[in-house]
């Protein structure tokens, strides 16, 4: 059996909760603070843990509380961690959350030690071969994720590419990319971008998703939070697909837990309440 391999970031969140988003030049008054883990690197890769695949997570930390903290709390979910690194006199990656009253969010990141990934980190990647995927979102500095991407390919391994945040990458990075997955928004601004990317998976909402001529609908909830939706989707198709699952079957899981993350608070589950009977 493969594994997944996700070269990715990861964060401290701090949750802001207020009736509505502010106006700009707005100020508007919120509930207590809460802090959680995220990062959309560690979220897939906690997701694809969750889908029964043997996840690996190459990323860096701060030397700092949040930093270890966040190592322990991703072995506990059965991730490797034995490829990440701490950096010393760099804070770890932290994003500040703004949750409205209808679970909708906006996002501001400040990257941390998840910028100082360099072309060297792709060093830890060399246990990837036939029949393992690497699964990257776009919270990493571009260069590298496009060398990644290169890298895997000349070892065979299938590359699952989250273009989140949105960036312009060039074809040749899109094209051995199988699938790329966007949400609407993102396939919207590829498009205007020119690009060509064979393989495109649109995570549509409410809607499902679509791949090719494959779609697949998405379970109706009322959800509580939406942070992590769409990482919780591309761990659990990164996994799916790396444990033999036809695309349809992979976006059908992947649709179930984005719909089960949005039932709870925050990007990840309590690691209290999963043990190793929650794998898919």
């Amino acid at each position: 059996m493969g594994k997944v391999i996700v070269f990715g970031s990861l964060s401290q969140d701090l949750h802001l909760h207020m009736d509505r988003h502010p106006h700009t030049g707005e100020t508007v008054m919120s509930g207590d603070i809460e802090y959680r883990f995220g990062g959309k690197g560690a979220n897939q890769a906690v997701a694809a843990a969750m889908a029964g695949a043997s996840s690996v997570f190459v990323g860096k930390v701060g030397d700092d509380p949040q930093g270890h903290a966040y190592l322990t709390r991703l072995a506990r979910f059965g991730v490797d961690t034995s490829a990440m690194e701490v950096v010393p006199g760099t804070p770890t990656g932290t994003a500040i959350i703004y949750n409205d009253a209808d679970g909708e969010n906006m996002i501001v990141v400040a990257p941390g030690a998840n910028h100082r990934m360099t072309a060297a980190d792709i060093d830890k990647l060399e246990t990837l071969g036939e029949g393992d995927v690497l699964l990257m979102p776009l919270e990493l500095p571009l260069d590298v994720v496009g060398q990644a991407a290169h890298f895997a390919r000349e070892r065979r391994a299938r590359v699952v590419l989250n273009l989140a945040p949105f960036a312009a990458l060039p074809d040749e990075v899109l094209s051995g990319c199988d699938p790329v997955v966007v949400n609407e928004h993102e396939a919207g601004l590829l498009k205007r971008a020119g690009s060509t990317v064979p393989s495109l998976l649109v995570t549509l909402g409410a809607a499902g998703s679509r791949w090719g001529s494959f779609e697949v609908p998405a379970r109706s909830v009322s959800p509580v939070d939406t942070t992590g939706a769409g990482d919780a989707y591309c761990g659990t198709l990164a996994a799916r697909l790396c444990l033999g699952d036809p695309p349809e079957a992979a976006m059908t899981a992947a649709s179930e837990a984005a719909a089960r993350c949005v039932l709870h608070d925050g990007a990840q589950p309590n690691p209290e309440t999963f043990d190793e009977g929650a794998r898919r």
